[in-house]
């Protein structure tokens, strides 16, 4: 399976913000959208992810103010991205060697996608549900 299977069924819904807005401004739209990271796009490229996790290691336990401070400050830069022909199992990889939950996904320099690793979770899931189907039907001599 391939991250362009994961996007035609979840869909390819990007939420973006730009790095000039202060983090509790972030922070809403998260919330707004029930999403665990937002993309941070300026003419048209993918400059950084704010990620919840960043939100709570940057800003709460550091005693910032989340009013006050810009997305650009705490933002991750590098951002670690994928292709949508690229498959599970390198997805699966890149996520836990790198620890991030979260891989944009991007065609021709565009962002045409995000995946999460709960959605590389649930399409791993559901091709093995139909390995041990087809597998049991062979052992059965039954057809799947």
């Amino acid at each position: 399976m391939t991250v362009n299977q994961i996007l035609s069924t979840k869909g390819n819904e990007v939420y973006s913000i730009v790095s000039t807005i202060t983090v509790y401004d972030a922070i809403k739209v998260m919330g707004e959208k029930n999403i665990g990271a937002v993309l941070v796009i300026e003419d048209s490229l993918l400059k950084g992810v704010l990620s919840e996790r960043d939100y709570a290691r940057k800003i709460v336990l550091k005693d910032k103010s989340s009013k006050e401070t810009l997305v650009s400050e705490i933002m991750e830069g590098s951002v670690i991205t994928v292709k949508p022909t690229d498959n599970l199992e390198y997805c699966m990889e890149l996520m836990t060697t790198k620890r991030v939950r979260h891989l944009p996904v991007i065609e021709n320099n565009t962002v045409v996608g995000i995946i999460s690793i709960g959605d590389v979770v649930i399409s791993i899931i559901e091709v093995q549900k139909d390995t041990i189907k087809h597998l049991d039907s062979y052992i059965s001599g039954t057809k799947a």
